[in-house]
């Protein structure tokens, strides 16, 4: 039976879910490969991958989607690496360019301004260069690694989860892992995949780890260790958990209201269970 094919995203907030993969023998059970959110979507979607960590907007998209119970990619505080960077005050923002990177944070931006910050605003993808896109932009959404090196001291920014928190009271969910039905039905039995995936993020928690992921990414990222650190600990929120389930209820809700995703799942389907969406 050949192997389960992964689609991993290559992010910093990503390190701790794949550490079982990346430092142990987990990594022997499956194909891995790593890309950016919209990637992992691509890939399931057309049957490249068998599982990927997917932007949560893209399971109300692609069908025949399971998710995998337990991890998330969430917050329940400012996220730090979903911004809103703006050369003008917020109310002055006319046009915004948006990282082509994800569509979950595509949509957030777009519920932000429409339910709370204003609406009529112009929006337009384009690669996440800070510089090129306010060159022709007011503000531009950031995410990912690219926003955690953005000098604020240059712009004005917006942490889009904070904003989401702050408006609505609920955790904002980014990014969970989904199999394929027709992958799952062809997986071996004996593969307890929901153990496999939740493992690896709690071992990728532990504090040598963390230690050895702020060491490494550090350098890479150009921050200081300890902003890896409090970034993986403090504004990631790994779990995908009853609260994380009601956000990820209203993002739906509302992004669906005013035209971000064309539906709204009517239930979320996990490996092995359901957990009603609407």
């Amino acid at each position: 039976m050949s192997r389960l094919r992964i689609s991993a995203i290559s992010y910093l907030n990503t390190a701790p879910l794949m550490w079982d993969f990346e430092h142990g023998q987990t990594g022997s059970q499956f194909d891995i490969a790593y890309t950016l959110p919209s990637g992992c979507a691509q890939a399931l979607e057309r049957g490249s991958a068998d599982i990927g960590i997917i932007p949560a907007a893209a399971y109300a998209t692609i069908p025949g989607l399971q998710v995998l119970p337990g991890v998330a990619i969430a917050s329940r505080r400012p996220v730090r690496s979903i911004l809103l960077v703006s050369k003008v005050p917020i109310e002055n923002v006319r046009t915004v360019a948006l990282d082509t990177s994800s569509i979950t944070s595509v949509a957030l931006a777009k519920v932000l301004f429409e339910k709370w910050l204003g609406g009529g605003r112009k929006f337009t993808s384009m690669a996440p260069n800070v510089e090129r896109m306010l060159a022709v932009h007011d503000a531009a959404l950031v995410i990912g690694d690219p926003a955690l090196q953005v000098d604020r001291t240059r712009y004005l920014t917006i942490d889009l989860a904070e904003e989401w928190i702050r408006y609505t009271g609920k955790p904002f969910v980014f990014a969970f892992w989904a199999i394929r039905e027709a992958a799952l039905r062809e997986a071996e039995s004996s593969l307890d995949l929901a153990a496999i995936f939740q493992q690896s993020r709690d071992h990728g928690l532990r504090p040598e780890s963390l230690d050895y992921i702020a060491h490494e990414w550090a350098p890479r990222l150009r921050i200081s260790e300890p902003d890896v650190r409090s970034y993986l600990t403090e504004n990631i929120h790994y779990q995908l958990d009853v609260g994380c389930l009601e956000g990820l209820q209203s993002f739906y809700s509302y992004a669906v209201e005013i035209g971000a995703l064309p539906t709204v799942p009517p239930e979320i389907v996990f490996a092995g269970t359901k957990a009603a969406i609407t």
